[in-house]
């Protein structure tokens, strides 16, 4: 199954930019919606039910601005539910993005079939976060309409597959949407992962570094010194396999060549200790965890800090080209 033609022909690029914890917040979904593109936010960034309603409130009103000034349709915002148990609020974020009648749901860290039932009852499109075979075959025996398939360039929670080999094995079985999530640097990635079969790609540390994200400056800045050898991948901070930027490890007064192989750093303990000797001194009172930061393999392409609009003209350019070259071959 394609993507739907009423979706496909709202998109500038078969982007989404992707749903990023503590970063992807409303100027960031409005500016990729207008710009042509899927924006994408976890339900987990806000504080609240009472937030989220008024982020979903704000959000579709500049997007049916933006519609009416322009006379197009934006592209769709999609909101992130994370479906694991230990999240206490999904039912009552799944209740107020059923309200708001979002047209698109990806559920990650867990099965999407506890939300499944409502969301396709109310016409939603549900994509699910999957990396590995298992992950992907278990998500379309639930119902899903698409996969994301967390590849190992992902930033943040990543996977283990190479992208090649997970797109075809998934396509064997699956014929519904798959979008691939991991190393998509510039708009070449995403025509070669269409190429490959994909119908979508998930773009997220480069929208870190845009002035509409909710990151420090001092991450965004970082991302633009850094390098793809500055990407750890580590289970020290979350248990769970997670690239991380070796930069902001050493800037917490850690050694990122010398991490726990599993289990959860003690913050207080392990973190705050270098501000109590006097190193990076920002205080100890936790806050320094927000200050270890995430990135996926494509952090060598981030070059400077734009506009969201800037980036999706730059990728849709490159997208562009590789389309073109590829034309020129045959």
């Amino acid at each position: 199954m394609p993507l739907p033609a009423t979706l496909e022909s709202r998109l500038r690029l078969p982007l989404i930019a992707a749903p990023m914890f503590l970063v992807s917040g409303p100027a960031l979904v409005k500016a990729a919606c207008r710009a042509g593109i899927i924006g994408s936010f976890p339900t987990a960034n806000c504080r609240s039910v009472e937030e989220l309603d008024r982020w979903l409130t704000d959000m579709s009103d500049d997007l049916k601005r933006a519609a009416d000034e322009t006379g197009r349709p934006t592209a769709p915002l999609c909101p992130n539910l994370i479906v694991h148990r230990s999240n206490t609020r999904v039912p009552d974020d799944l209740a107020t993005v059923l309200r708001h009648k979002v047209e698109m749901v990806i559920t990650s860290v867990g099965s999407p079939e506890p939300v499944l039932k409502p969301l396709k009852e109310a016409g939603c499109l549900v994509l699910a976060d999957v990396a590995s075979v298992r992950h992907a075959e278990k998500a379309v025996a639930a119902g899903v309409d698409g996969l994301v398939l967390l590849t190992a360039g992902a930033g943040g929670q990543t996977g283990w597959v190479n992208p090649f080999a997970f797109v075809r094995a998934v396509r064997k079985f699956w014929d519904g949407i798959v979008v691939m999530a991991g190393g998509m640097a510039d708009g070449q990635a995403i025509a070669a992962a269409e190429t490959l079969g994909c119908d979508l790609a998930y773009m997220g540390t480069k929208f870190i570094a845009t002035r509409e994200s909710l990151a420090k400056d001092g991450y965004k800045e970082m991302l633009v010194k850094s390098r793809l050898d500055d990407v750890l991948l580590t289970r020290a901070f979350t248990g769970l396999e997670t690239n991380m930027l070796r930069p902001s490890i050493a800037a917490a007064g850690l050694d990122p060549d010398n991490l726990p192989m599993r289990g959860a750093i003690d913050v207080a303990k392990d973190i705050n200790a270098s501000a109590r000797d006097g190193q990076n001194a920002k205080g100890a009172d936790g806050k320094r965890w927000k200050d270890i930061w995430s990135a996926g393999h494509s952090v060598s392409g981030v070059a400077d800090i734009p506009s969201v609009a800037e980036l999706v003209a730059r990728t849709v350019a490159e997208y562009d080209t590789a389309r073109l070259r590829s034309v020129q071959r045959i």
